[in-house]
This record gives C-alpha cells, structure tokens and sequence, in this order.
C-alpha cells in the first residue's frame, strides 16, 4: 500500500455528486448510534440534500473535498467570516461547519490533516479563532479537545419537527 498523501480541493459544479456521495456515507455512520433512524432521515433532507448543500455556500459556507492518494476520503465546510459574539465581540472567527472523514480513514491523520487545513484557512482570513459545534454525544470531541479547543458552553439548537441538535461550542482561540 502506499503512503498516504492528503490533499483538499475546493468543491466546483462537477463536485457536487461526489460531495454528496461522502455525505451519504459518512453522515449516517457517524451519527447511527446517537441519533434516531427519523432524524437522521430528516437531516438528511433538511442540511445534507444537494439543494441544501448548495444554499449554504450562497450564505458564506466553502466546501472542500478531502483526497487520499487521489481517493475522495472526507469533507469539510467552513465558514470564514462567522460571528458568535458569546466568543469574542471583537471581530470574526472561522467555523468548522462541517469536518467528517470516512469511517474506515479515520485514525490515519486525515481528521488533522483537514482541521490543519482549516486552521491555515482561517489564519488567511484574518480569523481571531476557529470554532466548530460538536453533538454533545459525538465521540470526535476528544479529537478537538486533543487538538486544543475548548468546551466554551453548551446550546440546544430546535431544527423542526421536535428534533434538536445538542451540542458543544467549542473554541480555539489565535
């Protein structure tokens, strides 16, 4: 087998199949033993359609694929210019709105190495920090408390239908 050799494209029009071929995969996987069979189905629809997908890069979001050895491997979103005034009220942060690889990438330095890409994203940006909201049941927090974020406090975000989405707020400050 080869040495693994990552690297992050930008997602163009081209993309979007495959893109939502990741998030098919991963998405569910990930959240199987944390959420409902019915809200996985409904988040589905609600925030990973295509259309869905597509709206939130007109609302600031950037998607980039994750490649392996030329392999579609995981995904990230972030959103650069974010504001979250419980954070800092002195400028802009980047969000890592979406970070997931595929289950069988995972502990192979992939999830570093898209949160570092984030990371030089943000530094580009002029960000005063990266954040990111985690499921409060989601293993990958000890992933970003390893990588040095902070549990900054905890919300409860209502997405229709009773379902909610708990989750940690978590902070790395520059």
């Amino acid at each position: 087998m080869s040495p693994k050799q990552f690297s992050v494209k930008e997602v163009q029009e081209k993309d979007w199949p495959l893109l939502k071929q990741l998030v098919d995969e991963v998405w569910p996987a990930t959240f199987k033993d944390i959420l409902s069979s019915a809200q996985i189905s409904y988040m589905m629809e609600m925030m990973y359609s295509v259309s869905s997908l597509r709206k939130q890069t007109e609302t600031g979001s950037k998607f980039y694929i994750l490649y392996n050895n030329d392999r579609a491997c995981g995904y990230l979103a972030i959103i650069p210019q974010y504001t979250n005034e419980k954070l800092t009220t002195k400028g802009t942060v980047t969000k890592v709105d979406k970070i997931y690889v595929l289950p069988k990438t995972q502990g192979t330095g992939a999830g570093r190495f898209l949160m570092d890409f984030a990371f030089a994203e943000a530094k580009k940006a002029g960000a005063l920090g990266v954040t990111l909201n985690v499921n409060r049941d989601n293993n990958a927090t000890s992933f970003y408390e390893y990588y040095g974020f902070k549990n900054m406090y905890s919300e409860d975000f209502d997405i229709g239908k009773g379902y909610l989405m708990e989750d940690h707020i978590m902070y790395y400050p520059f």
